[in-house]
């Protein structure tokens, strides 16, 4: 018997109360899974948490020990309130320390920028034994700390940070996914998927229903690791769905 694959695993902290009271919509959410997707990992919880010492150490302490990966977005800009390398340093029972490397980094970005305050320093402190992640956007570096990655909350600069680290983690295959839609309320149809997903293991089936035009519609999303087990899987679902009455759209509505 083949032994079962390998899954790869992450959870993600977002932190910061602009996130919680809403005055900033989170974007890094879908952009991280997106990016985890293509590298084999799949993103298995995602935890919104605002500036709190204790909040943080507990998240962090939980998540880590759990998953293969864990990714934290916000707090580790200039200001007194960024305070997520304080709070993962005291997590992991280690001292924050300025990296030499970090600084020098931001020495260089900043000359010709109003010099390295003390307050721009602060983007150098690092929970000790981390090693960097390049950011070629702003100059402040991300952090690596064993299997946890401290990054922007900026999501333009979270996205450079992803893209330093595309091909450097253990994973396994990357998630493969396709699209259909159908005018027809889930509830309708809620057996059909049901049965199509169990008849192709190694598939999933995602719903999302939508009401447009006065009409209720769903778009269905498969994802498998395996292109033709998904290319099978689709196909069986178009049909059912077509001998139920049902016309499909590719790509979605």
């Amino acid at each position: 018997m083949t032994a079962p694959e390998r899954i790869w695993t992450a959870a993600l902290i977002v932190i910061g109360d602009e996130i919680l009271s809403g005055r900033t919509q989170d974007r890094n959410v879908s952009q991280i899974a997106s990016w985890l997707n293509v590298q084999g990992i799949r993103l298995r919880e995602v935890r919104v948490i605002g500036d709190d010492d204790e909040a943080i150490v507990e998240a962090v302490n939980a998540l880590r020990a759990r998953y293969d990966y864990l990714f934290t977005t916000g707090g580790i800009g200039p200001t007194h309130d960024d305070i997520t390398v304080d709070a993962i340093a005291r997590a992991l029972g280690v001292e924050v320390e300025i990296d030499p490397q970090a600084r020098a980094m931001l020495s260089g970005y900043y000359e010709t920028r109003g010099g390295l305050t003390e307050a721009r320093l602060r983007m150098a402190r690092v929970p000790a034994g981390a090693s960097l992640i390049e950011n070629r956007m702003s100059g402040a570096p991300g952090i690596r700390h064993g299997n946890i990655f401290i990054m922007a909350g900026v999501p333009h600069i979270t996205a450079g940070m992803l893209d330093s680290l595309t091909g450097t983690l253990e994973g396994g295959r990357p998630v493969l996914s396709a699209q259909i839609g159908c005018w027809v309320a889930e509830s309708e149809i809620a057996d059909i998927l049901a049965a199509t997903e169990r008849a192709h293991e190694g598939c999933q089936i995602g719903s999302y229903p939508f009401f447009r035009e006065g009409k209720t519609g769903a778009n269905f999303v498969v994802r498998s690791t395996d292109p033709q087990l998904l290319e099978r899987c689709v196909a069986a679902l178009c049909e059912a769905l077509e001998q139920g009455g049902w016309p499909v759209v590719p790509g979605g509505i």
